[in-house]
């Protein structure tokens, strides 16, 4: 019976043993950077329901980082994340600064990203230098699809030094987004062909962290064999300033490219032209208005204004045209005529000459008039000093 309870209290530390040595069901999911030594993450349970949340945590961090937390589907820890920042939940992700260790913590809401599972918390910086680390996470009734095969063998390497083709046009001076292609040398250092690869690009401003894209490549690189390649690239609307351009394959970043992008000054232009003539137009616009509601006054009265009068000249005013000589009355037979020039003028004096005016009499009241409006003239019953002769 000794013997018995001996074996018994043996077999008894050999299972609290083992159960020491195996992990509980739930714990956290490490990611493999922690293994290589740089940056890892930790997550609270492995399993979720979207709905739910899990606590992430990290170490290795450079400190005062700002770092994204999202939850991407089609990806594992040793590829990345396939399909790029499309496969992630963008909506949902999180934002967390390390601390001066290079450590943190963030409670992230668990929900189903637009890929199929397999799924990881993917943690990557914004600013600093590029990093990244996954941890494995299994949410909960989302649709589970296998990745896709890698391509053998094959090992793609820039052999050239990458540029931007291609030049802005009018457009862009006025904030149209900017656009170019970057073009490169690729050789295949494998043994199998790599086939329609799918490249990744990333645009990064400043110290942010690049925002990465797939690019398919239509076409096949034989083992030894090298091919041209060109991707276009394009930026937000109105971006400018400096810009760096990555590339990247197989969750290698294999060149980066500068790009300077200069400012849109035609937009600049453009509101200062609009702070001008909008207020013209405006300022016209209530004179116009102004004219046509304030009353009209009544036209005033032209005056007539004297002109120059000639020497010799008579200002006649507007009446019945009358003859310009006055009739000669009877001389008596056997008188002689009277003269009716002026002694003195002899035949040079006009013989139709007639008295002039001034402009304030009427020839009916003027200075030597009859009343029939003619001028005086002698008459021939009118007594004379003169005798007959």
């Amino acid at each position: 019976m000794r013997f018995v309870g001996g074996r018994a209290r043996t077999a008894v530390r050999a299972v609290a043993v083992a159960l020491l040595l195996v992990p509980a069901t739930g714990t956290a999911a490490v990611s493999l950077g922690s293994a290589a030594g740089g940056p890892a993450v930790r997550l609270s349970t492995s399993e979720a329901g979207a709905g739910g949340s899990v606590t992430v945590t990290g170490s290795g961090w450079r400190p005062g980082t700002l770092l994204t937390l999202l939850v991407c589907g089609r990806a594992v820890p040793s590829r990345g994340v396939i399909g790029g920042t499309n496969s992630c939940a963008n909506a949902d992700g999180r934002a967390v600064t390390t601390d001066t260790k290079g450590d943190f913590e963030k409670r992230l809401p668990v929900t189903e990203p637009p890929a199929p599972c397999p799924c990881v918390v993917h943690v990557a910086a914004v600013t600093g230098g590029q990093a990244a680390a996954d941890a494995v996470l299994t949410v909960a009734g989302h649709p589970v699809e296998p990745l896709p095969k890698e391509s053998g063998a094959g090992r793609l390497a820039v052999l050239t030094d990458t540029r931007l083709d291609g030049s802005g046009g009018v457009l862009t001076w006025f904030g149209a987004p900017p656009a170019r292609h970057l073009v490169f040398t690729v050789g295949n250092l494998g043994t199998a062909s790599v086939k329609d690869p799918v490249f990744q690009l990333g645009t990064a401003h400043g110290v942010f962290a690049p925002q990465w894209e797939d690019q398919q490549w239509r076409g096949t690189v034989a083992p030894g064999g090298k091919a041209r390649i060109s991707l276009p690239v394009e930026l937000a609307a109105g971006a400018h300033g400096d810009y760096t351009v990555s590339l990247r394959y197989g969750g290698k970043v294999l060149a980066e490219q500068p790009w300077g992008v200069g400012r849109p000054w035609g937009v600049t232009l453009f509101w200062i032209l609009l702070a001008v003539v909008v207020p013209a137009a405006v300022f016209r616009i209530g004179m116009a208005v102004v004219d046509r509601v304030r009353p009209r006054r009544p036209a005033r009265r032209t005056r007539r204004h004297r002109g120059l009068r000639l020497p010799g000249s008579t200002l006649r005013l507007p009446g019945p045209r009358r003859s310009r000589t006055a009739p000669s009355a009877p001389v008596p037979p056997g008188s002689a005529p009277e003269a009716t020039e002026p002694a003195g003028a002899g035949n040079h004096a006009p013989r139709n000459a007639t008295t002039p005016t001034l402009p304030w009499f009427t020839p009916d009241d003027g200075p030597g008039g009859t009343a029939e409006g003619r001028l005086s003239a002698p008459q021939g019953n009118s007594p004379t000093t003169k005798g007959n002769t």
